[in-house]
């Protein structure tokens, strides 16, 4: 039994990756209404009633809930933890030594999703001590291929991760929103910019899925003295490789103080 606790977007995401998969002992607990109706009536997880519940009725346990409210979880759920239980974390931040010192086990895999994960098309990063066992690691890795890529790294990584492929989809969000601004400046309704912005975004992340690097793709857009070589000399011109390098830098090392607050 796959067992839930707290039952928000990415736990959502995985139970459909999971059903889909045919996987179906599933079990979640959250307090919200709302979300026990739609994961039980949508997927057909079971409700555990309480978090202690979850807990005892399963095998492997999802901790998915915000770091905010970690502490107050772990306090409620550390009497029914033990070795005979896998715990993989989701909960952004929260560091491997923290979660294995208060649920006094050493299966604790830490994880680090991203939002495409609603659509199937997450990123997700795994880290694990060395007291994991090559099998457990490999279970996770099967829960988080259901709903996208997947690579295993150690924790020093993490920040990183979290900069580049979790908070990478905010940022490239950005990118959209800006184009779509400045198609209204150039005169197009909202609506047709924002047509017209996403399905470019969307059209080259599909050839990036062809193979073609991303290098590559610039290259044949990009004529002699053309309109994406102007283009793309103001974008030099501002510097936006710098740019960007220090937006991830920024997002890495309130990563790290993030992590350090919750371990002190």
């Amino acid at each position: 039994m796959i067992g839930f606790l707290g039952g928000g977007n990415m736990a959502e995401a995985l139970i459909r990756g999971l059903t889909l998969k045919g996987v179906q002992d599933l079990i979640f607990y959250d307090p919200s209404i709302e979300r026990i109706k739609l994961l039980m009536e949508k997927y057909g997880a079971g409700f555990g009633g309480t978090n202690i519940e979850v807990i005892r009725r399963s095998s492997i346990v999802i901790i998915a809930v915000k770091p905010q409210i970690i502490d107050a979880l772990i306090e409620e759920i550390k009497s029914e933890a033990d070795e005979s239980k896998l715990f993989i974390s989701i909960a952004a931040g929260i560091r491997l030594d923290y979660l294995s010192k208060r649920l006094s086990s050493k299966r604790v895999i830490r994880v680090m999703p991203n939002t495409p994960a609603l659509m199937g098309e997450g990123m997700t990063v795994i880290s694990s001590s060395n007291d994991v066992s090559n099998e457990d690691l490999m279970k996770t890795r099967e829960i988080f291929e259901t709903v996208g890529k997947v690579l295993i790294m150690p924790e020093e990584r993490m920040d990183p991760v979290t900069a580049l492929s979790g908070s990478g989809p905010g940022f490239l969000a950005f990118i959209v929103e800006a184009m779509i601004k400045a198609g209204v400046n150039l005169g197009f309704s909202e609506e047709d910019a924002s047509i017209m912005a996403i399905q470019t975004f969307i059209g080259t992340s599909r050839v990036f899925e062809s193979g073609i690097k991303p290098e590559k793709l610039r290259e044949m857009v990009t004529s002699p003295n053309g309109t994406t070589y102007a283009g793309l000399q103001k974008l030099k011109e501002r510097d936006i490789e710098r740019v960007i390098n220090d937006t991830l830098k920024c997002a890495v090392q309130r990563a790290e103080e993030l992590g350090r607050i919750k371990t002190q």
